[in-house]
């Protein structure tokens, strides 16, 4: 029984180490944790419901919207050398009725890096949200995804990137690591 427990132990870890953040992988963290105590026999916590658990679908919001139009969506790097640090400015135009504001823009991975525009983007006005990839420990094809969620309708917007990483020939030089 004790490795049954270190094994779930283990995995609702490697479950948190991975999730980046995600809701839908905290909830599944949660329903771990709970199977958890009560394969020990622990009873669990009685778990409040917060507005955000009980929220109803969001709907579009009434008046005058601001809307975030990008030039392009989606970026091809081509192919590149693994270790190789490469950018791309995603540009895009308020074509909305109100100013613009980007809360976040969250990458699907660690070896992205995005930077975007802070201050609200009046209509007519253009913004941006670059992504910087490090393609070191990432050979071959790559498909990423940056999350950017605004204050328009829908709320998030998905920007991809793709490169064919090659992989880096001196990688194994030294031999295998003991």
């Amino acid at each position: 029984m004790n490795k049954m427990k270190m094994m779930l132990l283990l995995l609702v870890l490697a479950a948190a180490l991975v999730s980046c953040q995600n809701k839908e992988a905290e909830k599944k963290i949660a329903a771990l944790e709970a199977r958890l105590n009560e394969l020990e026999g622990r009873k669990t916590p009685a778990v409040k419901q917060t507005p955000e658990a009980t929220a109803q679908p969001e709907t579009k919001p009434e008046g005058p919207l601001p809307v975030l139009q990008f030039e392009k969506v989606e970026h091809d790097f081509g192919t590149i050398q693994e270790g190789q640090k490469v950018s791309y400015t995603y540009k895009f135009k308020n074509t909305g009725e109100a100013p613009l504001i980007i809360q976040s823009a969250q990458p699907s991975c660690g070896c992205t890096v995005p930077e975007w525009s802070k201050d609200p983007i009046q209509p007519g006005k253009e913004g941006f949200v670059k992504a910087e990839f490090d393609s070191k420990g990432k050979p071959n094809a790559q498909n990423k995804t940056i999350t950017v969620t605004a204050n328009t309708w829908p709320k998030q917007t998905t920007l991809r990137f793709k490169a064919m990483v090659l992989p880096n020939p001196n990688a194994g030089a030294n031999g295998p690591v003991k």
